[in-house]
């Protein structure tokens, strides 16, 4: 009888199973850390990109050099096999009027290192390696020639 009531080894039980819960949750902190500066600095690199392509005749391949630039600037690795897409001849609503704009768009595949069978829950599209598409996009109006 004495036997059943004794409480060795609890903790030790306790711990297996707590750690592992505690370091899954952990992991998942700084992965989601990453993927979010990563969404951060695509963004700040699409508005880059737009400030660029709303200048008066901008060089061919500007807007892309620029964006790609930020993005290498941030320490995205394959920052080359971000999408850029460039639109000068979208709208913009003014106030009652619409004005010309040019549209930046980034797409930028995200690779999680630790949490890639998440990736298939966070994102149905996703591919078995674990990554994402992170988009960003900016509009700004154009300046006048």
């Amino acid at each position: 009888m004495r036997n059943l009531r004794s409480e060795r080894g609890t903790a030790l039980l306790e711990a297996a199973l707590t750690v592992p819960l505690i370091l899954l949750i952990s992991i998942g902190i700084f992965e989601f850390g990453r993927g979010y500066q990563t969404w951060q600095v695509v963004t700040n690199a699409a508005r880059e990109g737009a400030r660029v392509s709303v200048l008066p005749n901008p060089e061919e391949g500007a807007v892309e050099t620029r964006v790609r630039a930020y993005m290498q600037s941030g320490q995205l690795p394959d920052y080359q096999k971000a999408t850029v897409t460039v639109n000068r001849t979208a709208s913009l609503q003014v106030g009652s009027s619409t004005v010309s704009a040019s549209e930046v768009t980034v797409e930028y595949p995200f690779t999680f290192i630790a949490l890639q069978p998440l990736a298939k829950l966070v994102d149905k599209s996703s591919t078995m390696s674990g990554s994402i598409t992170i988009n960003a996009s900016a509009v700004m109006r154009n300046e006048a020639q």
